[in-house]
């Protein structure tokens, strides 16, 4: 079975693809409050979703790291917005430092292709 690398750089793949499962990087955001970062997190999950030929109904599992669990119902008001209530993925969410401390929320998604 092939394994197809999108967004590849030296370090890691913005997405990886084997099969009909699709695996997303750590995706971050920017914006001057969690609520912004979030959007621009959740728009590039959309974005290598599509990418990779599936999209947002066909998650599996997401992984939310939060850098204070201080941010969980800003960031819960924007992804209970932008997730497809008929077809709820299972989550995770906790409290970890992320890569930079410009960085207050960050998504791992796991998806499927139709």
């Amino acid at each position: 079975m092939s394994i197809q690398r999108l967004g590849s750089g030296p370090r890691m793949s913005q997405a990886v693809v084997h099969g009909n499962m699709v695996y997303l990087s750590g995706q971050v955001g920017e914006g001057a409050t969690v609520a912004d970062e979030t959007r621009d997190c959740l728009s590039k999950v959309d974005k290598w979703l599509a990418e990779a030929g599936t999209d947002k109904s066909h998650i599996l599992s997401v992984t939310v790291w939060l850098s204070s669990m201080d941010h969980f119902a800003e960031m819960n008001g924007i992804y209970d917005a932008w997730i497809d209530p008929a077809n709820p993925p299972a989550r995770a969410a906790g409290e970890a430092r992320l890569a930079t401390p410009d960085f207050h929320v960050e998504f791992i998604v796991v998806a499927v292709k139709p």
